[in-house]
Formats: structure tokens, C-alpha cells, sequence
């Protein structure tokens, strides 16, 4: 089982790198990979906005380029007034890596923190079970 104040302090640490001169809202995430690996991603924005990349879909990428392919646990931080969920591409995203029941922390820069899972953040996810033919 991951723990999920490991992840946030990653997330955390992280999210201080975020690249974010037009919005200024800084994200983190850290994913533990299902080996046991820690992988993080900070938002990372661009002046062609929205062509930025998520901070959940750069700890993806980290965790699929060092040869994993299965998220055991995931955490995101924000400073914002409540924990800030994965846009919808994200929780896609996200979905494709996970099984419904993977726990997902969500928390703010000030202690606030959610725990849910990614079939709570995507209820009904379209998967490659949508696309077999009978």
C-alpha cells in the first residue's frame, strides 16, 4: 500500500518547478508506479495556451519512460482553496494506468486533503473493452 503523505510531499516538492507564467497556478503530482517507484510531473504551460501539459500527464510520461506501466497510487497538490481534481483528459489519462479502485489524494498547498479513486473521478472510463469486436 502507498503512502499517500509520501506522495503528497513529492507532489509538493514537485509542484515548485511547475513552469506556470500566465496562469501562476502551480501543480504537482506524484504517481507510485506499481513497481514501487515514485515518478513526478509539474505543469508545465506554454504562450500557445492551452498547449501546456497537466502535472498528472508529466508524472504519466516520467513513469512510462522508465519502463513502467501501472499506477499504484496518485496524488495531486495545489494552492487553491480546495483540493483540485485532474481535468477530464487527465482522469482519462490517468484511467488507462489504473484499475477504479487505485486511491487517488487530492490536497491544497494549506493541509486540506481528499482521498477518493479514479472510478470516483471517472465514473464509467472508457476503456480498450469499449473497442473489441464480437
Amino acid at each position: 500500500m502507498s503512502d499517500p503523505h509520501a506522495l503528497i510531499a513529492a507532489a509538493t516538492d514537485v509542484r515548485l518547478n511547475a513552469h506556470a507564467p500566465y496562469s501562476r497556478f502551480q501543480v504537482g503530482a506524484a504517481i507510485r508506479g506499481a513497481g514501487g517507484a515514485l515518478h513526478v510531473g509539474c505543469n508545465v504551460e506554454n504562450v500557445a495556451y492551452p498547449e501546456g501539459t497537466c502535472a498528472e500527464a508529466g508524472a504519466i510520461a516520467a513513469m512510462v519512460a522508465s519502463g513502467e506501466t501501472r499506477i499504484a497510487a496518485i496524488a495531486v497538490i495545489a494552492d487553491s482553496p480546495q483540493p483540485v481534481s485532474p481535468c477530464g483528459g487527465c482522469r482519462q489519462k490517468i484511467a488507462e494506468f489504473a484499475s477504479g479502485d487505485t486511491p487517488v489524494t487530492l490536497a491544497t498547498t494549506d493541509g486540506l486533503v481528499q482521498h477518493t479513486t479514479v472510478a470516483a473521478l471517472l465514473p464509467g472510463a472508457f476503456d480498450q473493452d469499449y473497442m473489441s469486436k464480437a
